[in-house]
């Protein structure tokens, strides 16, 4: 029996890229997709994905452009990577569907929240572009709202790294990992998890994070299943 009925996967752009330094892997994407298929088709989870945009456009690091303007560029980055893993989900024969905080009636439907739970109860993947869909917000807080909105049991943040470490591991060798860890802990230790935006939204509305590397095949699986996998904030 699944531990999960409903999830948010937070999906970094980056994640996207796959080898390539920037842009879409498209073969990472189907991979990525594929799991997230089997996931669904085995264990009957409804699956929401927030994705961000770091692949295309990092705005805070444009320091020249005015924020607003350059937010809106990474949205627009987020909304590339919704539509290449709507493509990827129907290249394998399963039913997504992206939704924008920002009106792109050509391309996909503007956010209603009551549509997008209806299309997870069809268990159909919604896929959420454009963050928040306002500037000064991370696709992370945007994962937290959505999260919040469509009363998700969890947020999966999906990284490079199998969880929360004391340090960053690739700079410090003495870094140990930590499975277990409250909200507040995680703001008064700033560590990395996710901006102090989402990290509290998620602890006023009790919605536990967990941390897992993405790239072991089976994790997401696992998660699912409820066996012991990265690091749970809550």
């Amino acid at each position: 029996m699944s531990k999960y009925n409903r999830i948010l996967l937070k999906l970094s752009g980056e994640a996207l890229a796959g080898s390539k330094e920037m842009g879409i892997d498209f073969e990472r994407v189907l991979e990525i997709c594929s799991e997230i298929k089997n996931v669904i088709e085995t264990t009957g989870v409804e699956v929401a994905i927030v994705v961000g945009g770091g692949n295309f456009w990092r705005g805070r690091s444009n320091k020249n452009m005015d924020r607003c303007t350059s937010d809106y560029i990474g949205m627009l980055g987020t909304t590339m990577n919704a539509l290449a893993l709507q493509d990827a989900f129907k290249q394998l024969e399963f039913e997504s569907r992206v939704q924008t905080g920002i009106e792109m009636r050509q391309i996909a439907e503007f956010y209603i929240k009551n549509r997008a739970d209806r299309h997870l109860q069809k268990g159909r993947v919604v896929i959420f572009g454009c963050g928040t869909g306002s500037p000064f917000f991370s696709t992370d807080t945007a994962a937290a709202l959505r999260a919040a909105e469509i009363n998700a049991d969890i947020v999966l943040k999906a990284t490079n790294v199998d969880g929360i470490y004391t340090a960053d591991p690739k700079k410090d060798l003495s870094a140990s990992k930590i499975d277990d860890i409250t909200y507040i802990d995680v703001l008064n230790k700033k560590l990395n998890v996710m901006d102090s935006t989402a990290t509290s939204l998620c602890m006023d509305n009790k919605i536990p994070i967990l941390v897992y590397n993405m790239n072991v095949k089976g994790n997401l699986k696992k998660i699912i299943d409820g066996e012991k996998v990265g690091t749970l904030v809550h």
